[in-house]
């Protein structure tokens, strides 16, 4: 008996593996999935090591340089208001930023995905009920949402306190974010698992006794991985933007400062009107690449998705 458990667990796992190279391979053919591949790995990298790219974050005390000197040999993206190296400061905002925007679209798509598979598979009055607590995030705007909860959680939880490494005020941000952009992954669940419901192997599942959360979990969740990690990969392109926008007008850390953060220090310091204009461009572009590059990677899977369906049809 353990023996061929043994067995299906690794032809599972030999499955998986195999899908993951499949889809690898396809977005490997096209050229703009490749260059957002690229950067997204690059991104990656500085999020993880820093301080291996650039040294340890300047801050006002360390920073030795002039402010707000243009680009140059010594400093490639320039300076801040308060000397900092604005390369360094971007390639460590790298870390936050993506850690939130990863971290956001993770809580997303537990959420919305569950949400989505138990609608979709169980029909009726349940499937009625989730959808219209969907509907009514989904009307609502994700950015108002967090922007009135973010200082509320940052009120109750407090600022101080650390969780891995992570200060609570990011974490706030992750779970503002994760709670309030749920819904329209649930509703591409939701139809997803609406059509496969209606297959031959779920049918034959239901007929041998197994239960609704077995069914939804070895027969429903394989069937949208690749759906949801589509998805997810655009998600965390919106967590991104939107973590950006909040720490913008002040609710990030700045102790541990984001991209968002870096461009709300360069509207305090008035660097449009002074002409500064490298201090919005370095976390400008960062995030303008990484939100493109998420979104092309994200479309590029949708597609080759609905090309396998045409010609299963």
């Amino acid at each position: 008996m353990s023996g061929s458990t043994t067995v299906t667990l690794s032809t599972r796992i030999r499955k998986r593996v195999s899908g993951g190279n499949r889809i690898m391979r396809m977005l490997l053919h096209r050229w703009d999935a490749r260059v957002a591949i690229i950067i997204l790995s690059l991104l990656t990298l500085s999020g993880v090591a820093p301080e291996a790219l650039v040294g340890p974050l300047q801050t006002a005390t360390t920073a030795t340089a002039d402010a707000l000197l243009p680009p140059s040999g010594t400093h490639l993206f320039g300076t801040d208001d308060l000397g900092r190296d604005l390369l360094n400061l971007t390639v460590h905002g790298a870390r936050i930023s993506l850690v939130v925007g990863a971290l956001s679209a993770a809580i997303t798509l537990v959420i919305g995905g569950g949400i989505g598979m138990i609608a979709g598979y169980r029909g009726g009055r349940v499937d009625a009920l989730l959808m219209r607590v969907a509907d009514t995030f989904l009307i609502l705007p994700t950015f108002v949402l967090a922007l009135i909860l973010a200082p509320i959680l940052r009120e109750l939880i407090g600022d101080q306190t650390e969780i891995f490494g992570i200060r609570t005020t990011l974490l706030t941000i992750v779970a503002v974010i994760g709670f309030t952009s749920w819904s329209s992954t649930a509703r591409i669940v939701r139809s997803q698992t609406l059509s496969l419901r209606e297959r031959t192997f779920v049918e034959r599942a239901r007929l041998v006794g197994l239960s609704p959360m077995r069914i939804i979990a070895r027969h429903i969740f394989p069937n949208i991985r690749t759906v949801l990690l589509a998805n997810g990969i655009v998600v965390i392109a919106g967590s991104i933007l939107t973590e950006s926008t909040l720490s913008f007008i002040g609710l990030g850390d700045p102790f541990q400062p984001s991209w968002g953060t870096i461009l709300g220090n360069a509207q305090s310091a008035a660097a449009p009107s002074l002409g500064a204009w490298w201090f919005i461009a370095a976390p400008g572009c960062a995030i303008l690449i990484t939100v493109v590059a998420c979104t092309v990677i994200g479309n590029a899977i949708d597609e080759l998705l609905d090309r396998d369906v045409r010609v299963r049809r």
